[in-house]
C-alpha cells in the first residue's frame, strides 16, 4: 500500500499538513487532563501576583453552579494548547484532587509577549446542549479539479460554532473539496454535520448562511504580463 493511502493531508487553524490516520485517531480519542487550584484572591493585583509566580488565573462557571476562581500553571496550560483537540475537546479539570468535565470558553494572551493572561472554563452535563467553535478541516485540495487548473481555494471560515449534547460534541468538522471547481462554493448549510450536531447561526436567521470555501481563478503570469505591458504603455505616453 502506497504512502498516499497512509495520509490524508488537511488545512486547519494551524495550517496544512501531512498526518497519519492512526495518528488522526489517537487525537480524536485523547483524553486531556488539567490540574488546578481554587483561588480567594480577586481583582488585578492578585492576577499580577499569580502570573509572576508562573501561574494563570481563571474562572469555572455554568451548569448552574456558582462561579469558581482558579489558577493554572502556565507552562502546563501552554503546552496543552499546542494541541488543535483541546479547543474542541471535553476536558477533565481536577480542581482541589476533585474531577469535572469542561470545555475551553475563552482565552485571553498577552498582546506582545507569548503569556496566557487569563482562560474561562465552561462546566458541561451530559443532558444539556452546549455551544461552542470547533475547527474546520479542508481535505482533497491537492486533488481537486479546479485547483489543477490553477485555481484558488479561498477559507472564509476557520471554524464554526455548534450546539450539540457533550457527547455529540466532534474535534473538527471535515470539509471534502475534492470535486470541487473553479466557481463553486460550499456554504455552511452545506456542511456534513456529524448526528446530534446543529449550527446554532442557521438555526437563528437563514442570512447567516455563510460561505465557508470556495474555487476560484487565479492570476495566471500571462494575466500579470498584460498589466506589465498596459502600466509601462502609460508610462509612455
Amino acid at each position: 500500500m502506497g504512502e498516499a493511502n497512509h495520509h490524508r493531508r488537511f488545512w486547519s487553524r494551524n495550517g496544512g499538513v501531512f498526518i497519519n490516520t492512526d495518528d488522526l485517531e489517537k487525537i480524536m480519542e485523547k483524553k486531556f487532563e488539567i490540574e488546578a487550584q481554587s483561588r480567594s484572591d480577586t481583582g488585578k493585583g492578585a492576577s499580577r501576583r499569580l502570573r509572576h509566580s508562573g501561574l494563570v488565573p481563571g474562572i469555572l462557571y455554568g451548569a448552574h453552579r456558582e462561579p469558581r476562581m482558579i489558577s493554572l500553571g502556565h507552562t502546563s496550560l501552554a503546552l496543552q494548547l499546542e494541541n488543535e483537540a483541546f479547543y474542541s475537546h471535553i476536558l477533565d479539570l481536577k480542581i482541589d484532587g476533585q474531577n469535572q468535565q469542561v470545555i475551553l470558553k475563552d482565552l485571553q494572551r498577552h498582546p506582545a509577549k507569548p503569556y496566557i493572561m487569563h482562560v474561562d472554563f465552561l462546566r458541561v452535563r451530559a443532558t444539556e446542549k452546549l455551544k461552542t467553535r470547533v475547527p474546520l478541516h479542508f481535505v482533497g485540495e491537492d486533488i481537486a479539479p479546479g485547483i489543477k487548473a490553477g485555481g484558488v481555494a479561498s477559507h472564509h471560515l476557520t471554524d464554526v460554532e455548534v450546539s450539540c449534547l457533550p457527547a455529540d460534541l466532534p474535534s473538527f468538522i471535515e470539509i471534502d473539496v475534492s470535486a470541487m471547481d473553479i466557481g463553486d462554493i460550499v456554504l455552511m448549510s452545506g456542511l456534513s454535520l456529524p448526528s446530534g450536531v446543529e449550527l446554532p447561526a442557521l438555526i437563528q436567521e437563514d442570512e447567516n448562511d455563510m460561505p465557508i470555501v470556495s474555487v476560484h481563478a487565479g492570476h495566471s503570469a500571462d494575466a500579470e504580463e498584460e498589466e506589465g505591458e498596459g502600466e509601462a504603455e502609460v508610462g509612455e505616453e
